[in-house]
């Protein structure tokens, strides 16, 4: 009995609790990412970004043209005409780049990822932060993220309010 008590007693408590808030405020949804596809200045960002990732793989063909040269080197003819110590030296100059190379890779994912989050973060911000103003002066309780929900009706999305306080409309 006492277990009955207490889970209607809990449910009555959620169900006005929840009544309460909405009654307080109104709901609307927001895609963040169309935001920010909007944003002229995520576009710039992606230019940069693209640009920066080509760099690094100029450098990743680089390190592997030189590798495959001294490789090739190794298993020439030429190399007759070498020393010992020479050849040894050379071997150990290959495999410092083989290893240079294999490293290369999650060196350039970390390089992109510190660069992308360093030109990305300022517009995630000023995209939030307009949301925030928006949700503010329109009185909205919530804003949810759209691509998390099914809305309806499609009143409830303030992607055009957002798109007009950031100027893009």
């Amino acid at each position: 009995m006492n277990k009955t008590a207490f889970i209607l007693l809990f449910t009555g408590a959620f169900f006005s609790l929840t009544t309460r808030s909405a009654a307080q405020g109104k709901t609307a949804c927001v895609s963040i990412s169309e935001v920010l596809d909007a944003m002229p200045e995520t576009k710039k960002a992606d230019s940069a970004l693209n640009l920066f990732k080509s760099e690094l793989e100029q450098r990743y063909v680089a390190y592997q043209s030189e590798y495959n040269e001294q490789a090739n080197f190794l298993h020439s003819p030429d190399t007759a005409k070498y020393t010992r110590p020479q050849m040894d030296l050379k071997k150990k100059t290959l495999a410092e780049l083989l290893s240079k190379l294999q490293g290369y890779d999650q060196e350039a994912g970390a390089l992109f990822s510190q660069r992308r989050s360093a030109l990305l973060m300022p517009i995630q911000k000023k995209a939030e932060d307009a949301i925030q103003q928006v949700s503010k002066e329109n009185g909205y309780a919530f804003v949810f993220e759209k691509e998390n929900l099914h809305v309806y009706p499609p009143s409830a999305d303030i992607l055009p309010l957002v798109k007009k306080k950031l100027g893009l409309l």
